[in-house]
Parts: structure tokens; sequence; C-alpha cells
């Protein structure tokens, strides 16, 4: 059984994002397994990678993998799949401070652009009635981790951290991913 955490069981922003992003490992080795619920070898990728994040023995990886995706996916919507009225979005929005490279596009529908608008990813995520595909989340998180690390905050408390102004929202990290059912990898 998983257990549940939220940001408040985490002391700095590095445990937070190393613990979101452990957990995205678990349910990506699930969904790639066809599981249907999360079994021992996926808690035990998470414990084991968790783990070495904070030794110092693993790293999150670079958006190498992930820009081959986005090469592969083409032109379809990264967050719905549909492939009507193609724009660019920005993961974090310029509005708070997010930049215009290559790690923060995406293409995304219109529709899609305009329900999320400047809102924080995770926040907009939250308003949907489905889990992002597990490749935006990601990203998303590779994101977060580098501006927290060029911004010398990967060591600052979250309580500290929360109410800063940043281009997204430290608490609203993705801590508890549904069952493997639920997720798919991209949208295609």
């Amino acid at each position: 059984m998983q257990l549940k955490k939220t940001w408040k069981d985490f002391k700095t922003v590095r445990e937070l994002i190393y613990w979101s992003y452990a957990n995205l490992a678990m349910a990506d080795s699930a969904v790639k397994e066809n599981r249907v619920k999360y079994d021992k070898m996926n808690y035990m990728i998470r414990t084991g990678l968790y783990n070495g994040l904070m030794k110092g023995t693993k790293h999150i990886r670079s958006f190498y993998d992930d820009e081959i995706i986005k090469m592969k996916t083409g032109n379809i919507c990264s967050y719905c799949g549909s492939l009507e009225s193609l724009s660019v979005d920005h993961i974090f929005p310029e509005k708070l401070g997010g930049k215009d490279d290559a790690e923060n596009l995406i293409r995304v529908c219109r529709s899609c652009n305009s329900s999320k608008l400047k809102k924080d990813l995770m926040e907009w995520m939250d308003t949907r009635d489905e889990f992002l595909p597990l490749m935006i989340i990601r990203r998303y998180l590779k994101l977060v981790f580098n501006y927290c690390s060029d911004h010398d905050l990967l060591d600052k408390e979250i309580e500290v951290v929360k109410s800063m102004s940043l281009p997204f929202d430290i608490i609203k990290l993705p801590l508890d991913f549904p069952d493997p059912q639920d997720l798919k990898l991209n949208v295609v």
C-alpha cells in the first residue's frame, strides 16, 4: 500500500523534488509494465531512486530523452493528444517568469492553452479530470529542479520557499500518483 505524503512531510525543497521525481519513476515503471496497481518492485524503484538522489549517487536525468519524445510525437497536443489548432505553450508561464527556451516549450492545442492560461501546470492539472501524461510531469519536475538549483533554493526550507514568487508552486508538486492503469506515459 502506498503511503500518502504531503509537502509538510519534507523539510527542504530538495527532499520534496526528489520524492516527487522518485514517485514519477515508480509510476513510469508500473505503466511500462502494464500494471493495474503498484507492486513491490515499483516501490523498490522509488525507494532506490530517492535514496540515491539524496546521497548524490543518482541524478535527475537531462532533457535529452524528453526532447526525443517531443520530436517523435510531432504535431499533437502534449496535454490531450489533439491534432487541431496547435500552438506553443510555456510549461512555466512567461508571466510567472518562465523562459523562452526549448525545455520550457511544448506543442499544445489552443483549447488546452486557453484553459491553462497563466496557471502553474500542477494547479491546472488539479482542475482537470485526468492526470497529465508522465512525460509532461517529468519535464515539469526537471524544470523545477533546474530553477531551484540555479537560484540556490534546493536546500532551503519549503516553509520559506512556498511564499516566494516563483514560476511554479512548490507545494503543488505531485507526490501522489494515481494507479498505473489510470496513467499515460505520453499522449501517443
